[in-house]
C-alpha cells in the first residue's frame, strides 16, 4: 500500500471539473479511511449502511443515531488528510437537528454531507418499502443545512428516494427543486436502467451522485462510462464491506474448520505491512525521542 499526495483543488472544483469524475469508495471506520487512502482515492464517503453494520452489527434500517454517526465521523476524519463526505441518513429528525448535525460535522473537519428525503425510519436506498416525506418539508431541511455551513466548500448532496415509492418524474422534478433551492449535488437514488441514469443527466442541470452497489437495484457501471452519461461522483458505498465480510468469513471458517490460518494466507495481509498502514514506524520514533534518559 502506498500514501500518495492529495490533490491540491478544492473538493468542490473536482465535483464542477466536468472532464472528470470522483469516485468515492465507502468507508465505515478508520481503518478502512486509511486504506482509501492509502491507495490513493482524492476523497472517500462515511456510509451510513456501512457504519449501522460495524458499530451494531445491524441492517441500514434507521437504527443509527446522530451521536454514533458524528463520533464515528470523528474517528475517520482524524485518522487521514483526504475529504471525508458524511452520510446523515436524514437528519435524524427537524430542521434544527440538521442545522446542528452540519454544524458539528464541519466542526470536525468534514468536508459535506449526504441528506435524504425518506420518511424516518429509513432504509436502504435499494431495499423495497421505503416512502419519502412531502417535497416542501424536505426543502426545510436542505435550506436548514445550507445556512448552517460556514464554508461554500463544504458540500450538501440532497438526496431523493422518490424514484421508487412516486415513480422516476417525480424524483427528477424533485432533483430540480433541490439544486434550485441550492444544493451543490444532487442525487437521484436507486434508478432502475441505463435508460433512466441517462434521462436524469439529461434533465438536471447539476453536478450528479450515481450510486453503484453490488447488486442493487441500479445497473452497475464503471466510473467512466458513468462520466460519459453526464456523472460527477460515483460512489461505490459497499465494496470495501462486502469485500472485508467475504474475507472474515473465509478466514474464521477456516480458522473453525482445520484450526490454522495458514491455507489462506494469501488473502490476508502481513505483519509488517498493516504495521506500515498504520504508521507504527511513527509512532516508534515518537516513543524513541520521548524516552526518559536515566
Amino acid at each position: 500500500m502506498r500514501k500518495q499526495k492529495n490533490n491540491k483543488r478544492s473538493l468542490r472544483e473536482r465535483i464542477e471539473d466536468k472532464k472528470n469524475i470522483l469516485v468515492l469508495p465507502g468507508v465505515y471506520d478508520a481503518l478502512t479511511a486509511k486504506i482509501a487512502e492509502s491507495v490513493g482515492f482524492d476523497a472517500m464517503f462515511q456510509t451510513g449502511y456501512g457504519s449501522a453494520a460495524s458499530l451494531l452489527g445491524m441492517p441500514d434500517y434507521g437504527f443509527l443515531n446522530a451521536g454514533e454517526t458524528i463520533d464515528n465521523a470523528t474517528r475517520i476524519i482524524r485518522s487521514v488528510n483526504s475529504p471525508v463526505i458524511v452520510d446523515i441518513d436524514t437528519g435524524y429528525g427537524n430542521p434544527l437537528t440538521v442545522w446542528k448535525l452540519v454544524r458539528d460535522l464541519e466542526s470536525i473537519g468534514a468536508a459535506g454531507v449526504f441528506i435524504e428525503d425518506q420518511l424516518w425510519p429509513k432504509r436502504c436506498g435499494h431495499m423495497q418499502g421505503k416512502d419519502v416525506i412531502e417535497m416542501e418539508e424536505y426543502i426545510s431541511k436542505l435550506r436548514a443545512a445550507l445556512e448552517a455551513r460556514k464554508s461554500k466548500d463544504f458540500i450538501i448532496v440532497a438526496r431523493t428516494d422518490s424514484r421508487a415509492p412516486l415513480g422516476i418524474d417525480e424524483s427528477i422534478r424533485r432533483g430540480k427543486a433541490y439544486r434550485e433551492m441550492g444544493a451543490d449535488v444532487i442525487f437521484i437514488e436507486a434508478p432502475r436502467s441505463i435508460g433512466e441514469l441517462r434521462r436524469i443527466a439529461d434533465e438536471i442541470d447539476a453536478p450528479l451522485v450515481a450510486n453503484m452497489i453490488e447488486d442493487g437495484v441500479t445497473p452497475n457501471l464503471n466510473a467512466k462510462r458513468l462520466l460519459d452519461l453526464g456523472y460527477r461522483i460515483a460512489v461505490f458505498p459497499l465494496s470495501g464491506l462486502y469485500a472485508a465480510t467475504y474475507a472474515v468469513d473465509e478466514v474464521f471458517t477456516e480458522l473453525k474448520k482445520n484450526g490454522s490460518t495458514t491455507r489462506l494466507k494469501k488473502i490476508m495481509t502481513t505483519f509488517d505491512n498493516f504495521n506500515r498502514l498504520v504508521n507504527l514506524q511513527m509512532y516508534q520514533a515518537l516513543e524513541k525521542k520521548y524516552k526518559t534518559v536515566r
